[in-house]
């Protein structure tokens, strides 16, 4: 992740956490808020909850690298994810389907079918 594409300081996740929405997911909780920039800003964040520093800092490794993988999601947007004390010992594969499905249900991403491509409209031709 490029500099400008990362949440920095308290006035910044403020303004999320107060005017964004969130969703809460098995491992994750997802915050997300227009930033009318024209790109996506991220932050991932472990509290005290999640346990010790070795574990919190694996938790935010987890996050970044499944938010790494993941689908490209729309710019425009500021995005916080949250470890969940249920996030230690879990895989990247299992964390990256957590967050996949809180961003699915904030309706930031297409849910995929059966072929693993994204919906198409109508066929037009």
């Amino acid at each position: 992740m490029r500099r400008k594409e990362v949440l920095t300081g308290s006035r910044e996740f403020g303004a999320v956490y107060n005017k964004g929405r969130s969703v809460g997911d098995r491992y994750v909780v997802f915050f997300y808020k227009k930033n009318g920039l024209d790109y996506t800003r991220t932050g991932f964040l472990a509290s005290k909850k999640v346990g010790n520093a070795v574990k919190r800092n694996r938790a935010r490794r987890l996050m970044k690298e499944s938010y790494r993988l993941m689908r490209p999601l729309p710019a425009g947007y500021d995005l916080i994810f949250i470890a969940r004390n249920t996030i230690e010992g879990k895989s990247c594969q299992e964390v990256k389907r957590s967050m996949e499905s809180a961003v699915r249900r904030a309706g930031l991403q297409h849910k995929k079918n059966s072929s693993g491509q994204k919906p198409e409209g109508k066929n037009r031709r």
